[in-house]
C-alpha cells in the first residue's frame, strides 16, 4: 500500500515514475494532499494501479505544444458555428473506485458536457457525466506509458478517440475506439470530422520557427476553405 505521510510524500514525489499497486483510497490521499496540489503532478488510476507523473520534468516544450493544440482545436471548431463544445485541460476524469485520469486535452462535443455548480468538486465524475469525445496526451519523456497503460485506461473508460502527441517527433498519433474495445490507429479524426493527422503534423512542424503564432496562423490559413456546417474533408 502507498503511504502519504509527510515524510513519505517527499520520497514519493521523486521516486514514483511507473504504475504501482495501490488502492482507490491511496489515489484519493494523493489527489487531496494539499502539498501535492501546489506542484505539477498528474494522477492516473486503473483497477488498483496508480501512476503519478511529474510534469515539471517534461520541459517548456510540453507547455508550448499543449497551448498550440488547444488553439488548433478552437480554430477548427470555430469554423462550425452550430457545433456546441467544451474544451478542458488539467482536469481529472473519475470513474469512482475504478479508474481516474488527467489527460492534457479533454474535448466534449454536443450536449451533455460537465457543468459545475458552486461548491462542487473540480473533478469530472463519470458516473454523473458522460465520457468526453476526445482526450489527448502530450509527451516528451512518457511515450511508453502513453502508448500502453494510458491507452488501455482510456479504452477502458470507453473514450472514443485518443490522441498521443510527440514533442520530440512533432507528430500526432490518432486512435479510434473499435467495437471490440480496442483502439485502432487512424489518419483522420472521427470526433473532428475531416481533420487529418497530416495537417496536424504539418502544423507542428511550423514550431521549428520557435513561435506559436506562426504555427497557429499557418493552420488557420489552411482551414479557411472548409465549408461550414458540413462534414466534408480537407482536400
Amino acid at each position: 500500500m502507498i503511504t502519504t505521510s509527510k515524510n513519505s510524500t517527499q520520497s514519493s514525489e521523486s521516486s514514483i515514475a511507473h504504475w504501482q499497486p495501490a488502492t482507490w483510497q491511496d489515489y484519493l490521499n494523493y489527489r487531496d494532499n494539499p502539498e501535492l496540489q501546489t506542484v505539477s503532478y498528474r494522477l492516473f488510476f486503473n483497477i488498483n494501479q496508480l501512476l503519478i507523473t511529474d510534469m515539471g520534468g517534461e520541459g517548456i516544450n510540453h507547455s508550448s505544444f499543449n497551448n498550440l493544440l488547444t488553439i488548433i482545436l478552437g480554430l477548427w471548431l470555430i469554423q462550425l458555428p452550430q457545433q456546441k463544445y467544451k474544451l478542458l485541460g488539467g482536469c481529472l476524469l473519475e470513474k469512482p473506485k475504478i479508474r481516474a485520469a488527467s489527460p492534457d486535452l479533454v474535448l466534449y462535443l454536443g450536449e451533455g458536457f460537465p457543468v459545475w455548480q458552486e461548491g462542487e468538486s473540480r473533478y469530472i465524475d463519470l458516473n454523473q457525466w458522460r465520457v468526453p469525445d476526445l482526450v489527448g496526451e502530450i509527451f516528451d519523456t512518457t511515450l511508453a506509458t502513453d502508448l500502453d497503460e494510458k491507452k488501455q485506461l482510456y479504452a477502458d473508460l470507453k473514450i472514443s478517440e485518443y490522441w498521443v502527441i510527440s514533442v520530440r517527433a512533432k507528430q500526432v498519433l490518432m486512435f479510434i475506439l473499435q467495437e471490440n474495445g480496442r483502439y485502432l490507429e487512424s489518419d483522420i479524426s472521427q470526433a473532428l470530422t475531416g481533420l487529418k493527422v497530416e495537417l496536424l503534423n504539418q502544423t507542428l512542424d511550423q514550431l521549428d520557427q520557435g513561435e506559436t503564432g506562426q504555427a497557429t496562423r499557418w493552420f488557420n490559413q489552411q482551414i479557411q476553405n472548409i465549408p461550414q456546417n458540413t462534414s466534408e474533408e480537407i482536400s
